[in-house]
């Protein structure tokens, strides 16, 4: 059985590996620790399909070390055991390097093994994960190693590749596979920036491929159909999906309406519209808030009759909501208002409230203060009458200021009318 394409057109120098630039170009970071020869822990963050088991290997062959390579889904302590096991062994005399992928499937206690033998240097770690190592790696661990983040690679940086796969494909089978610029440039653009993926599409086009007088033709039609929802990359319990998250957050709380369909449209396309729904009643208060108070109003009820319809229908409420929040007025006084009471009551002790604005109840004979003396402000002009409300501790403290949009400027001007009434 042949190998698969990804492995037979995998890189065997930095000068090969597609895209990476950012810390595999001259002068780069990366690129400096490898040509140096003095590998250290290294910890490698990104997407599938991006380069970092490549890079691992280059690495173990530029320096001449012996490469073991694990796997965080099936390995056990036993596993690295035998690896700990070949420790000066013959052919180990440039040390051992550990490519262990995905670990992050590992428990704490089986990367706590590894941390004698990375300590005195017998083994040099390269691990690699496609969730945040911060969260997703023992803390020690990270504390040994220096982590560098894989990114998606460009359309542009995949297109040679991708035509390169179908040489090497023509070359290995005898064959002549006729496969214009432009299917080439759809499967680049198609394939998330994943190169895994890019060289499987590039296979499967070619067994799905027609064949006339002599040669492999292929078609947009079986590559449409081969390549289909492959640009999305996402993972509903993954990095990706609070990304993407609080990309869209972030475009609706900057007031770019476009930005915010993008991201809400890569929500909709992976089926996951409830966190788009409660971010987006988050964002109604946060964000919008005092400037603009029906927005919930509205918001809620696109999310209701989102949820009700259903996907495909869903989009259309949503859409609608996604449209009114970017480009509604934006205050978030009274989020931070509320922040403010919450962090008073970390500083304070357990507080009393003003004896006028308790619960009426029987004063002992005892009491320094007989009767509630409460003012009722519905029998005062404009319902309104100064009277203590914080606890004494709390006497002064100000919480909310009023923003500078049109609602809150209108409160705060009824706000200073009845205050001159008090004064008069």
């Amino acid at each position: 059985m042949s190998a698969p394409l990804a492995d037979a057109i995998r890189p065997r120098t930095l000068a090969d590996v597609v895209g990476q630039e950012h810390i595999l170009a001259e002068g780069k970071p990366l690129r400096r620790i490898i040509e140096s020869g003095n590998v250290q822990n290294m910890i490698f963050y990104g997407p599938s399909g991006v380069g970092k088991t490549t890079v691992a290997r280059i690495i173990a062959e530029n320096c001449n070390m012996s490469l073991h390579k694990l796997n965080g889904t099936s390995a056990s302590i036993s596993d690295i055991k035998d690896v700990v096991a070949e420790i000066g062994q013959f052919g180990t005399e440039n040390g051992i390097l550990l490519y262990l992928d995905e670990i992050q499937y590992l428990n704490k206690k089986q990367q706590q093994s590894l941390l004698e033998y990375m300590e005195n240097g017998d083994i040099t770690l390269i691990a690699s994960t496609t969730e945040n190592p911060y969260f997703a790696v023992y803390n020690a661990l990270i504390s040994r190693s220096t982590v560098f983040e894989f990114k998606p690679v460009s359309a542009s940086q995949l297109l040679p590749a991708v035509k390169r796969a179908f040489r090497l494909i023509a070359e290995q089978n005898g064959i002549d596979i006729v496969a214009g610029d432009d299917i080439c440039e759809t499967i680049a653009y198609s394939c998330g920036g994943d190169v895994r993926k890019a060289m499987n599409t590039v296979e499967l086009c070619v067994v799905c491929g027609d064949i006339k007088d002599g040669k492999t033709y292929i078609t947009e039609d079986s590559l449409k159909l081969l390549a289909q929802r492959s640009n999305m990359r996402y993972d509903r319990d993954g990095d990706q999906h609070y990304d993407i998250l609080s990309a869209f957050h972030k475009s609706v709380r900057g007031s770019d309406e476009n930005a915010a369909l993008h991201y809400a449209a890569r929500l909709i396309q992976a089926g996951d519209i409830l966190p788009l729904c409660r971010r987006m009643l988050c964002i109604a208060c946060e964000d919008v808030g005092l400037a603009y108070p029906q927005a919930i109003v509205v918001t809620k009820a696109c999310v209701d009759s989102a949820l009700q319809l259903g996907l495909p229908e869903a989009r259309l409420p949503i859409a609608e909501a996604v449209i009114l929040l970017a480009t509604a007025p934006k205050s978030n006084s009274a989020y931070m208002a509320m922040d403010a009471a919450l962090a008073d009551l970390q500083d304070c002790d357990a507080l009393d409230f003003p004896r006028h604005l308790q619960n009426k109840h029987f004063d002992g004979n005892g009491s320094d203060i007989i009767g509630q003396h409460y003012l009722y402000p519905h029998d005062f002009p404009n319902h309104y009458v100064k009277q203590q409300y914080l606890p004494d501790a709390l006497i002064g403290h100000v919480y909310y200021h009023f923003g500078d949009n049109k609602n809150e400027q209108a409160a705060l001007q009824f706000r200073k009318k009845l205050l001159d009434q008090d004064q008069k």
